[in-house]
């Protein structure tokens, strides 16, 4: 202790004898090897991994179980519409959206316009994910909180929507092949053209979301018909982040507990349609079940002990697909399990309907969308289509029943595509699901998420406002948003 003491009291005279303890002491201090200068490309890899990640778990979590792709079998709570507090994408988005917001202003300060192209296109489909899930949520004022603004209120989701496509338009027109590459692309290398291809097919995405309340037809077909408005044109295209076999861009569901996996399986309301059209896609996402060596599903929303007893127990019916789980991180493994944004298959389902309505010219018939969608599906997945399936009956197309088939094949393609299939069905209503038999929500399949509980207590006048504007009398599961009404 005595040693101590003096050689305190020594430090002490040395700073008060002529020697500045505080001169140069930020360079003498400085960490040679710390990243002081936040740059575009050590954002973007981040962001990218991030939200795909997230909606990989959005997709697992509840996206596969509330539109039937998937059923459970132990702890079945979601399947059964006992929801709870869904936060996480909320969360993450506005997590992940500070460093987007950062990467759209580097992109101007430092004078690099494709980042911030990328940050746009990224914000729009953040914002667009937020807002389908939740409704109306904070936009505007939601990244303000330098500028001293805390509790952000929430905007319209019909001016969300005019923000989102707005800067999607933007971001096309500042895209710029001679202003340099774009480092740290792990979802397309640094190709601008399938950026600009993405931020367009985003588009019709979301003026298809919004169709019901605004026409939208003169705006698609602007983008269809743009020379300088390219489109996803095959699945070299897609926006959809291939995992590789090694951290930190790995599948994230591959780790996973054995046990935890095996509570999902192929939901019967799936697995009966794949079956019935004998389509190969079902060797993709479902395993045959141990005990019969064929493919079973499960029904949606049955209670704890019939789930787990149904058709024998666990090894009657089929799991999910192993490359889905441990097969996603193997070298020789099919690498179908990506992170979802959006894809070629889903475009053409789009153009599709909007041919068969009359809403656009594409130069092709509304059946040729719809059964390069279906081609185009059946390649993503890696699957080899059978003879004769665009021609069988419940796949053949037909000016009777074409919505129904296109949103058919739509809804069976999006397969753990996050939570896009539960979007879309809940605008066509395709295919005529119903709500489990065991569920706890009076026969209703949910129509959106409630707002997170934190919000309640960080941000409860705004939330309380939002509420009321979009005409609820509570917070609920069951409130249409806006596009939905």
């Amino acid at each position: 202790m005595k040693k101590f003491k003096t050689y305190i009291y020594a430090v002490i005279i040395g700073c008060t004898m002529g020697t500045s303890c505080t001169k140069d002491f930020q360079e003498k201090n400085a960490n040679p090897n710390a990243i002081n200068d936040v740059t575009p490309d050590l954002l973007m890899p981040t962001i990218i991994r991030s939200i795909c990640n997230e909606m990989v778990n959005q997709s697992w979590g509840i996206g596969n179980i509330v539109i039937q792709h998937t059923a459970k079998i132990q702890f079945v709570s979601e399947d059964r519409y006992t929801w709870g507090d869904r936060s996480g994408l909320f969360s993450n988005m506005y997590g992940n959206m500070r460093d987007v917001e950062r990467l759209i202003a580097l992109g101007d300060a430092k004078n690099v316009p494709n980042y911030k192209a990328v940050g746009l296109v990224l914000k729009a489909w953040m914002y667009s994910l937020v807002t389908d899930a939740y409704g109306d949520v904070p936009y505007s004022e939601a990244m303000n909180g330098v500028g001293g603004i805390l509790m952000p209120k929430y905007d319209s989701q019909e001016s969300i929507y005019n923000g989102i496509l707005s800067d999607l338009a933007t971001a096309n027109t500042t895209f710029n092949s001679g202003a340099g590459t774009l480092v740290g692309d792990i979802l397309f290398n640094g190709d601008l053209t399938k950026w600009k291809k993405l931020a367009n097919s985003l588009q019709l995405r979301c003026l298809m979301r919004i169709s019901n309340k605004r026409n939208v037809a003169a705006d698609m077909q602007a983008i269809i018909g743009g020379a300088n408005t390219p489109v996803f044109e095959s699945n070299t295209d897609n926006a959809a982040l291939t995992y590789l076999t090694v951290s930190p861009n790995q599948f994230p569901l591959h780790t996973t507990r054995s046990g935890s996996f095996d509570e999902f399986r192929l939901s019967k309301t799936l697995g009966d349609k794949l079956l019935a059209l004998g389509d190969t896609r079902i060797a993709i996402f479902a395993q045959k079940a141990d005990a019969t060596g064929t493919y079973v599903g499960v029904p949606n929303g049955l209670n704890e002990v019939d789930a787990l007893a149904y058709n024998g127990g666990p090894n009657n019916v089929s799991r999910v697909g192993s490359y889905f789980f441990l097969d996603a991180i193997t070298e020789t493994g099919l690498k179908v399990a990506k992170g979802y944004i959006m894809g070629y298959p889903e475009l053409q389902f789009i153009l599709a309907e909007a041919v068969q309505k009359g809403m656009v010219n594409t130069g092709n018939t509304a059946q040729w969308h719809y059964e390069e969608g279906i081609k185009s599906s059946f390649s993503y997945f890696q699957s080899t289509m059978p003879a004769g399936y665009l021609t069988q009956a419940g796949v053949a197309f037909n000016n009777t029943d074409a919505l129904t088939l296109i949103g058919t094949q739509k809804w069976i393609a999006l397969f753990f595509g996050g939570l896009e299939a539960w979007f879309d069905w809940r605008r066509t209503n395709i295919p005529a699901l119903v709500a489990g038999r065991d569920n706890v929500n009076n026969d209703r399949i949910p129509v959106r998420f409630a707002y997170p509980r934190s919000e309640q207590t960080l941000n409860p006048a705004s939330r309380t406002a939002a509420v009321s504007a979009q005409g609820w009398s509570e917070d609920t599961y069951n409130q249409k948003v806006w596009w939905d009404e």
